[in-house]
């Protein structure tokens, strides 16, 4: 009866809040619209939105934007049900417990992060430049709901960042360790959705079919994330967050293929199974079953590449503005980031400031 709408001042702007806001009806007072969440989502922020949450007597969250603004709301709800003053108290995997329910609608508008349907936040502390990572089931939000309204006035570039995300989510989700008949299911519908869908996204930013099929991807790419967790390339593609300031699925598209290349000596198999995926039968039956894993690495170049000459998308650490001066730092915190605990393959410091060189300028 009483939520609190968490968005951002850009989706304010076009209309986008106002959508939901004439959908609500008139049997329901919203508290407050709060819209100064930031690229990151940012723990200090969530601190003060919990203490306006309890003194408007809220009752509910609705979020409506991207990642960062999905993740605002679960780290508000955590705060807030579990009765603590600073998000910090809760961080790590499981150290939510069932108390106070607040219900919490999740209304995407990007199709990239898939975090309407995760149970993951990844919220930065700026103080100790370290994004930090929440895993529990309590996570979840209540409702999800996809409408094609809300991405339709995504711009083409972050159109291809988020689809970027996704097709990450998929590929990882598909080859790390709790990788798993449910999560393969969804990972790979989600690859192909998104084989056929983003860059027609990109182009055809209005079409309603073609914003719906990037929006289902994404969601199903989080559900397979979901039930396996993610690898390498986000605990490498947080600390570029952190410290550099790299949006996640610019740091997701530069960082996929060399990632990808690094593990390839133990995901051979399963990257020759993604390349039937990612392009079709007909290819597939073409390409020598040895040089299948190769192939699937050159598309994922491919595409980026597609992607970068049509929108500008940032392929390369250089082109992000990353100094070299700061892989060290950024492969201390990657070897300390959980998402590295499920990645097939060992990866120590001097592996991932291999990676970050092979990106910077690919």
């Amino acid at each position: 009866k009483r939520p609190l709408i968490l968005s951002d001042k850009v989706l304010e702007k076009i209309g986008s809040v106002q959508t939901v806001i004439d959908a609500i009806g008139e049997y329901i007072e919203i508290t407050d619209i709060y819209t100064e969440i930031p690229q990151d989502s940012d723990m200090d922020i969530i601190n003060m939105l919990a203490l306006k949450y309890k003194n408007l007597r809220c009752d509910s969250i609705i979020a409506i934007g991207g990642g960062s603004v999905i993740d605002t709301a679960k780290g508000l709800r955590m705060v807030v049900s579990q009765n603590v003053t600073n998000l910090e108290e809760l961080v790590g995997a499981e150290n939510i417990h069932y108390k106070t329910h607040i219900p919490f609608i999740a209304i995407p508008t990007t199709a990239g992060t898939g975090s309407e349907v995760t149970l993951v936040a990844v919220i930065l502390n700026r103080m100790k430049k370290i994004k930090m990572e929440y895993i529990s089931y309590f996570l979840l939000p209540d409702v999800a709901i996809l409408d094609s309204r809300m991405t339709q006035s995504l711009p083409p570039k972050a159109t291809a960042s988020t689809g970027m995300d996704a097709l990450c989510h998929g590929i990882e989700s598909y080859s790390c360790m709790q990788k798993n008949p449910m999560s393969d299911a969804y990972a790979t519908a989600a690859i192909e959705l998104i084989r056929d869908n983003l860059i027609q996204a990109v182009e055809k930013g209005k079409d309603k079919k073609v914003r719906l099929a990037m929006a289902n991807a994404s969601l199903m790419a989080g559900v397979a994330f979901s039930n396996s967790m993610v690898g390498l390339v986000h605990a490498i593609g947080h600390s570029l967050g952190a410290i550099s300031h790299v949006p996640h699925g610019d740091a997701m598209a530069i960082l996929l293929p060399a990632v990808m290349e690094y593990n390839l000596d133990v995901l051979k198999e399963e990257y020759a199974k993604l390349y039937f995926y990612f392009v079709g039968e007909e290819e597939y039956i073409k390409m020598p079953k040895e040089k299948r894993a190769e192939a699937m690495i050159y598309e994922v170049k491919k595409l980026r590449e597609v992607l970068h000459e049509k929108t500008g998308l940032p392929i390369t650490l250089k082109q992000a503005n990353v100094k070299k001066d700061n892989f060290q730092e950024i492969a201390k915190k990657a070897i300390n980031d959980g998402a590295i605990i499920v990645n097939p393959k060992d990866a120590k410091e001097e592996d991932i400031i291999r990676i970050l060189e092979k990106a910077y300028d690919a």
